[in-house]
């Protein structure tokens, strides 16, 4: 009796593990904030909203790439780097 009991215990557990790595293999993966997808969301590194990388304006200061909201932002996150 005990022996039925435990199997069928480990049973119920294969089967709550197999489900869940059924549901992680299964789910659509998002872009990472570092992909270099298009239409990936980017955080603006001074107001510190998230915008699509395909809305935002993109500045190189210092041999990095850095993306804003807008102009204003651009021109402030500079300001800060040199002063």
């Amino acid at each position: 009796m005990y022996r039925l009991l435990l199997i069928l215990g480990l049973l119920v557990i294969l089967y709550f593990l197999v489900r869940k790595a059924l549901r992680e293999f299964n789910k659509p993966s998002l872009p990472s904030q570092g992909s270099s997808g298009y239409d990936s969301m980017i955080q603006d590194p001074v107001c510190r909203t998230y915008i699509p990388r395909a809305n935002a304006v993109s500045a190189s200061i210092g041999g990095q790439n850095y993306y804003f909201c807008s102009t204003d932002c651009a021109q402030t996150f500079h300001k800060q780097l040199s002063g």
